[in-house]
Formats: C-alpha cells, sequence, structure tokens
C-alpha cells in the first residue's frame, strides 16, 4: 500500500513538473513572438488628432484616408523591414534620416516627412503665429504675409515630387527650402517646424493638377501651436 501510495505521489509530481516546464515554453515562446511583434513594430502610424473628414474642405476624407492610411503606412512599414539586422535597428527616426542613404533614406525621410506634415494641421487652425515664431518670421521676410508668397512660391516651384520646408538653425534662423522626393532640412543640420508635401498624392483627389491652389488653402487649417512648439 505504502509502495502504491509512493508511486502514485512521484507520478504526480513529476505530471506537475512536466506541465510546468510545458507551460514555461509555452510563456517563453510567446515572449519571443511578442518581442518580434514590438521589434517588427518599431515605427508605428502616428494617431491623427482629428477626425479623417475634419479637414475638409481643405484636405479630403479620401485624400487623408488614402496618404495617412495607406501612402503614410507603407513607408513605415517598408521602414520596419528595411531596418532589420541593419545598424538602424535600434536608433531613432531622425538618426536613420540623417545617417541613411537608399531605400531606408527613402522610407525613414517620408515617415518622418509625414509626421510632421499630419500633426500640423487642425480643424481649428489657420490665422497666424504668435510669439517668438512671429518674431522671427517678421525679421525674415518684413511679415507674415510676404512668408506666406514665398513658401508658396517655391512649393510651387518643386520639379516634380518633393517638399517645401520651413525650418530653423541653431541660432534660430528661419529658412524656406526645396528638397526633392524624401528631402528634409534636418540631413542639413536645421530643425524642420512646417512641410507642405507637393507629391500629386498629397492633392490630386481634391484640386487635380492646381498645386499652388492647394498650397494657398492649407494656410486655412495649420496648427500654428503645434507648429511654433518645434521652434
Amino acid at each position: 500500500m505504502k509502495k502504491m501510495l509512493f508511486t502514485c505521489l512521484t507520478f504526480s509530481v513529476l505530471l506537475i513538473s512536466s506541465t510546468v516546464s510545458a507551460e514555461n515554453i509555452s510563456n517563453n515562446n510567446n515572449n519571443n513572438n511578442n518581442n518580434q511583434k514590438t521589434k517588427a513594430m518599431k515605427f508605428e502610424l502616428p494617431k491623427l488628432p482629428y477626425a479623417t473628414n475634419a479637414l475638409e474642405p481643405v484636405i479630403g476624407q479620401q485624400t487623408i484616408e488614402l496618404h495617412y492610411g495607406k501612402h503614410l503606412q507603407t513607408y513605415i512599414t517598408n521602414l520596419n523591414n528595411l531596418i532589420v539586422g541593419t545598424k538602424f535597428e535600434n536608433v531613432d527616426l531622425e538618426t536613420i534620416v540623417k545617417e541613411s542613404d537608399g531605400a531606408i533614406f527613402n522610407n525613414a525621410g517620408q515617415t518622418l516627412n509625414h509626421n510632421i506634415y499630419f500633426l500640423s494641421f487642425s480643424p481649428n487652425g489657420g490665422g497666424e503665429p504668435k510669439g517668438k515664431l512671429a518674431d522671427a518670421i517678421n525679421a525674415e521676410w518684413g511679415s507674415f504675409e510676404n512668408f506666406k508668397k514665398e513658401f508658396v512660391a517655391a512649393g510651387v516651384g518643386v520639379f516634380g515630387s518633393g517638399w517645401v520646408w520651413l525650418s530653423k538653425d541653431n541660432a534660430g534662423k528661419l529658412y524656406i527650402t526645396k528638397e526633392p522626393n524624401a528631402g528634409n532640412p534636418i540631413t542639413k543640420g536645421n530643425t524642420p517646424l512646417l512641410g507642405f508635401d507637393v507629391w500629386e498624392h498629397a492633392y490630386y483627389l481634391d484640386y487635380q493638377n492646381r498645386r499652388a491652389d492647394h498650397l494657398a488653402e492649407l494656410w486655412k487649417i495649420i496648427d500654428w501651436n503645434a507648429v511654433s512648439a518645434r521652434y
């Protein structure tokens, strides 16, 4: 009887040990899978501070859904896949843009550019900047109206696809620059404050080939609080 009881107890201990070991292996596998998923999702689509139809009629809902939900998501997905196993795997987005080239730069640049772009808008935007940014604009261009005219002219003058940027240097001096394709003034040591996307996918559904009209309308939805916070 004692021998039978001992045998039963031994079997129970072995069974429990096997179950715990199996659970530990399963948990470790789940943790590894979660870590892999986390690594694969290093960069994610930023959350918009407005509804996809909130910027109408300046930017239509379909344009937002395609531009933000499809184009930007594709850049982010490509970037996450491209950096695996490279020196950029564990660095921030700005560093990748500054130091990379080729496909990694293109997708990192467009990810950064669009993050700034979409987070510069508000359905309650418009008007003019205030405070230090307003003072810097007036010092550089004489007035906000002069700045807007030069900024739009630069955007219209970008040949093909690209961006027009307002940026600052380390001393706070402002610049308007034209950048082709995925270009960003951060690669020249400046801090990007505001960027208008002149790739056709940014405006063609709403304005067809009327790029100048699109750029002129964007001032109505600029969130100057967000832009000024970058200055």
